[in-house]
């Protein structure tokens, strides 16, 4: 496909603010996403590319945990290995179905999933801290990696969020080592679902290289500029982001655009 200077002067200062509001607030993939489709690009190629630039912010931000030491690597790599393999499914899944289809399904699972992202953040405030086996916490983890591996690949929005609520609650990990299996769990399901777009030709290489650079500047300026007001500057331009992309795809559903 051919790109234009529109699509770069519209997908890079989003994914941008995308980057600074994941490292402030989370939820940077509800704006991300929907900055590739309000572009106009065919949905596949929005997945696709939106994957490149997402897995270079992630790397640089699993090394910055890694090097903290936040990640539990005896529950780790069994978690990446099922990320992996669900992320390879999803990624297959998606690419079966048809743009008009895929476009539908994301006006209606997009707003959803936002909404329930935005929700406040006593979510993860992880109440029940009972403790586990070291047996259960890594079953329990490995089908939470395995779940929403599939889900990133396939779709991706809310994965981070997702899974250090599941993680928290369900495996009973205190903040700090949830978010670093989140970490490695967002990672290999990137890096999957990435290689099966790649293997079919999806992905937009310029552009999600390009993005990606503007991704990986938001997270290190909203890491330099963290604030307690974080979700409120994520909210409002995630709605505003969310609403141009739904608006955008009415129109075209209509024939206006």
């Amino acid at each position: 496909m051919q790109l234009t200077l529109l699509h770069y002067l519209i997908v890079c200062p989003l994914v941008a603010v995308a980057g600074f509001v994941d490292s402030i607030a989370g939820g940077g993939g509800l704006i991300s996403l929907p900055a590739y489709l309000i572009s106009g690009l065919p949905v596949h190629a929005c997945i696709a590319t939106n994957k490149l630039s997402s897995a270079m912010g992630t790397t640089v931000a699993t090394a910055k945990y890694a090097r903290a030491g936040y990640i539990d690597w005896h529950i780790g790599v069994f978690c990446s290995a099922a990320a992996l393999i669900g992320a390879g499914l999803g990624a297959n899944v998606a690419l079966l179905i048809s743009d008009a289809v895929f476009r539908v399904v994301m006006l209606i699972i997009l707003p959803l999933t936002a909404l329930y992202v935005m929700r406040k953040k006593d979510l993860f405030s992880g109440e029940d801290r009972r403790e586990l086996s070291f047996r259960a916490t890594l079953l329990i983890s490995i089908a939470i990696a395995l779940a929403l591996g599939l889900y990133d690949g396939f779709y991706g929005p809310g994965t981070g969020t997702f899974l250090i609520l599941l993680l928290t609650r369900f495996a009973h990990m205190e903040l700090h080592r949830a978010n670093g299996i989140t970490k490695v769990i967002n990672l290999s399901s990137n890096y999957a679902s990435l290689a099966v777009y790649l293997y079919n030709a999806q992905v937009l290489l310029p552009l999600g290289l390009c993005a990606g650079a503007f991704s990986i500047a938001g997270n290190y300026l909203g890491s330099r500029c963290f604030t307690q007001k974080g979700a409120a500057i994520a909210r409002p331009v995630i709605l505003i982001v969310l609403l141009v992309f739904i608006a955008r795809t009415v129109l075209e559903m209509l024939g206006i655009l």
